[in-house]
């Protein structure tokens, strides 16, 4: 079965646009949620970590007359980073400009997957990205008037056909929203695709924006921290939400090598899904779903379960651990636990510490943050949560040390039950 490799990564976070601004904030780990900057905004606690204004996209508003809302145009910016970052330039679209929509049978598509010339087949392109709300931003304002009524009826959830239509990808297009898991249930689907077969090149990851009816739900619910996201803290509160996109490029190691791509992050080495069917909200207390979904995605990778102290690289051991961890009370004990049994003594980073929750783009932020781990071979300092809750009993360093290990998993949960793990792994020399 061919290799699924990471060949490009684009990311829009609180932290600014760019991959290297993510990486350089993995780093400082110093951020703060502000007050969203909404009047209607009536709640008790309207924190939320928010991309910079001066990193805000400018456009497109549209797409073929359709209007586009704030999750549109967060996914397509980290896209448009991830392809350039793959060096796709035969991809339509991977100039900066639409892609013309081009049928297959003609010019450059017409030679197969990959075409000597070095055009790709859009009908070999798919993408499958995820959100939890989508573009409700356009809805919510146009019920509150805001915002002037669209003459066209938009869909909340386009996420995934405006990217394909800008790129021309005439494989599968799929959005998938099954809330705080979607985005890593996302890369599993395009990690399927193409070892199946369906797909040479996938797009995948997810974008998250501000809601106003989120954000007041989780606040009805008495889950948002009044101070900041503090996952396995003793003094957590609920979790604070965030916004952004970050997007990988999927692709066979067979695609990659022949058009000699020129960077490899890592590969999607394993994946593994599971739902608790015990509560719509509540995660089950002994979590034995979420130990499965991580024991299948360590079985498939075959990576061990040892921790980086004593099963580094040569070993194929795992190196860390990008939890779920949200800094509800209940969530972070229940995966502290199954962790500390499982994955005994493994060092964890978090990233909801240092951009929060950001819903159903979180299990593609954790990807992107493995994958450029795994790039760089170092595991970059936590961010200060205060004192630990003795029954999360899991390494979070508070500096920076060298990667030990081959592997990095890669959690994600929801609501339903939802489950997924994914193991990224070094890619073969």
């Amino acid at each position: 079965m061919d290799d699924v490799l990471v060949t490009g990564l684009g990311a829009l976070s609180p932290l600014g646009a760019g991959v290297a601004a993510f990486w350089r904030g993995m780093h400082k780990a110093g951020t703060a949620p502000s007050r969203v900057p909404d009047p209607l905004a009536h709640m008790d606690h309207p924190l939320m970590y928010l991309v910079p204004e001066a990193d805000l996209p400018d456009g497109p508003g549209e797409q073929d007359g359709l209007p586009l809302g704030r999750g549109s145009r967060f996914a397509l910016a980290a896209a448009r980073e991830a392809v350039a970052d793959a060096g796709l330039a035969a991809l339509p679209g991977a100039s900066g400009a639409p892609g013309p929509g081009a049928g297959p049978g003609t010019g450059p598509y017409a030679a197969g997957p990959y075409a000597a010339d070095g055009g790709l087949d859009p009908r070999r392109v798919a993408v499958a990205l995820s959100t939890g709300m989508g573009d409700t931003d356009l809805h919510e304002g146009w019920w509150t008037g805001e915002a002037p009524a669209s003459g066209r009826w938009a869909p909340p959830f386009p996420l995934a056909s405006v990217v394909g239509a800008w790129f021309g990808a005439q494989g599968v297009n799929t959005c998938v929203s099954n809330a705080c898991a979607a985005s890593g249930y996302a890369l599993s689907v395009g990690a399927d695709l193409i070892r199946s077969g369906e797909a040479d090149v996938v797009i995948a990851g997810g974008a998250e924006a501000y809601s106003r009816v989120a954000l007041a739900c989780f606040n009805r619910l008495g889950a948002i921290d009044p101070e900041r996201c503090r996952p396995f803290a003793v003094e957590r509160q609920g979790t604070v939400f965030g916004e952004g996109a970050a997007v990988l490029v999927l692709e066979s190691a067979t695609h990659a090598r022949a058009r000699g791509a020129r960077t490899v992050y890592g590969r999607l080495a394993g994946a593994g899904w599971s739902c608790d069917a015990y509560h719509a909200t509540a995660p089950e207390p002994s979590g034995e779903q979420i130990e499965r979904a991580m024991r299948e995605a360590l079985r498939e990778a075959g990576a061990g379960t040892g921790s980086g102290s004593g099963s580094g690289a040569e070993s194929g051991g795992l190196g860390f651990v990008i939890p779920h961890g949200t800094g509800t009370e209940l969530n972070d004990v229940v995966e502290s636990r199954v962790l500390d049994a499982l994955t005994p003594r493994t060092p964890l980073y978090s990233v909801k510490a240092l951009i929060g929750h950001t819903g159903g783009a979180a299990g593609a932020f954790a990807a992107l943050a493995a994958s450029l781990v795994l790039r760089h071979r170092t595991l970059p300092p936590n961010v200060p949560v205060g004192e630990q809750d003795p029954e999360c009993a899991v390494p979070l360093p508070s500096g920076s040390a060298p990667m030990t290990g081959a592997y990095g998993l890669v959690n994600a949960y929801a609501f339903g039950g939802n489950n997924i793990s994914l193991v990224f792994g070094e890619a073969a020399a």
